[in-house]
């Protein structure tokens, strides 16, 4: 498999849009018009219900586990999986199949670091699930999870591109969040996932 292949599969696969194919499936609607108008797991937490916002979180983190693990499995240089896993969050906030909507990118950044630094995203979960679940707001509990793992990667002597990419992708989730979400974030009930 070629690597500019491995990039574009990228790419597609980020674009799957889940939230966008379970709202048509459950609610008959399109999620774009719901809500914040997201087309992300937040979104259709608090639209689609909990249960489901929940199911579209593990998908679109499946989603940027997948291409990393393929292009590691076809032993791509590190540029080409990091590059791979960029297309991948692009594929979920701009996606071809809904006329390049999408997400925020978050959950989906999320399966990427999983794959690429497994020990520090092991440590650093924890804390901001604690977080989310007393403070019941996924973009504080994010931001713990986020600004942790910076810490966590420097800690371990993770190396430097690594530690810039556990930063630049969660850049790329604040500025399409910054430009895309339309309503004030509402708190989260944590009690019937």
């Amino acid at each position: 498999m070629t690597e500019w292949l491995l990039v574009a599969v990228g790419y597609i696969i980020g674009s799957l849009p889940t939230a966008y194919i379970l709202g048509k499936r459950i609610k008959g609607r399109d999620i774009r018009g719901m809500g914040d108008g997201n087309m992300g797991a937040r979104n259709a937490y608090h639209e689609l219900g909990h249960k489901t916002g929940v199911l579209i979180f593990f998908i679109d983190a499946a989603k940027g586990c997948l291409p990393i693990l393929l292009a590691q499995y076809f032993n791509a240089p590190q540029s080409i999986v990091l590059l791979t896993g960029a297309a991948t969050v692009a594929g979920h906030n701009w996606s071809v199949f809904v006329g390049f909507s999408g997400g925020r990118g978050e959950a989906t950044t999320v399966g990427i670091l999983l794959v690429l630094m497994p020990e520090s995203f092991l440590i650093v979960v924890g804390p901001a699930f604690v977080v989310l679940l007393i403070k019941k707001n996924v973009i504080l509990a994010s931001a713990v999870f986020f600004i942790s793992l910076l810490l966590v990667n420097w800690w371990r002597h993770v190396p430097g591109i690594l530690v810039f990419y556990g930063i630049a992708l969660p850049i790329m989730v604040a500025i399409t969040h910054y430009f895309r979400v339309r309503h004030v974030e509402k708190p989260i009930s944590t009690g019937s996932v």
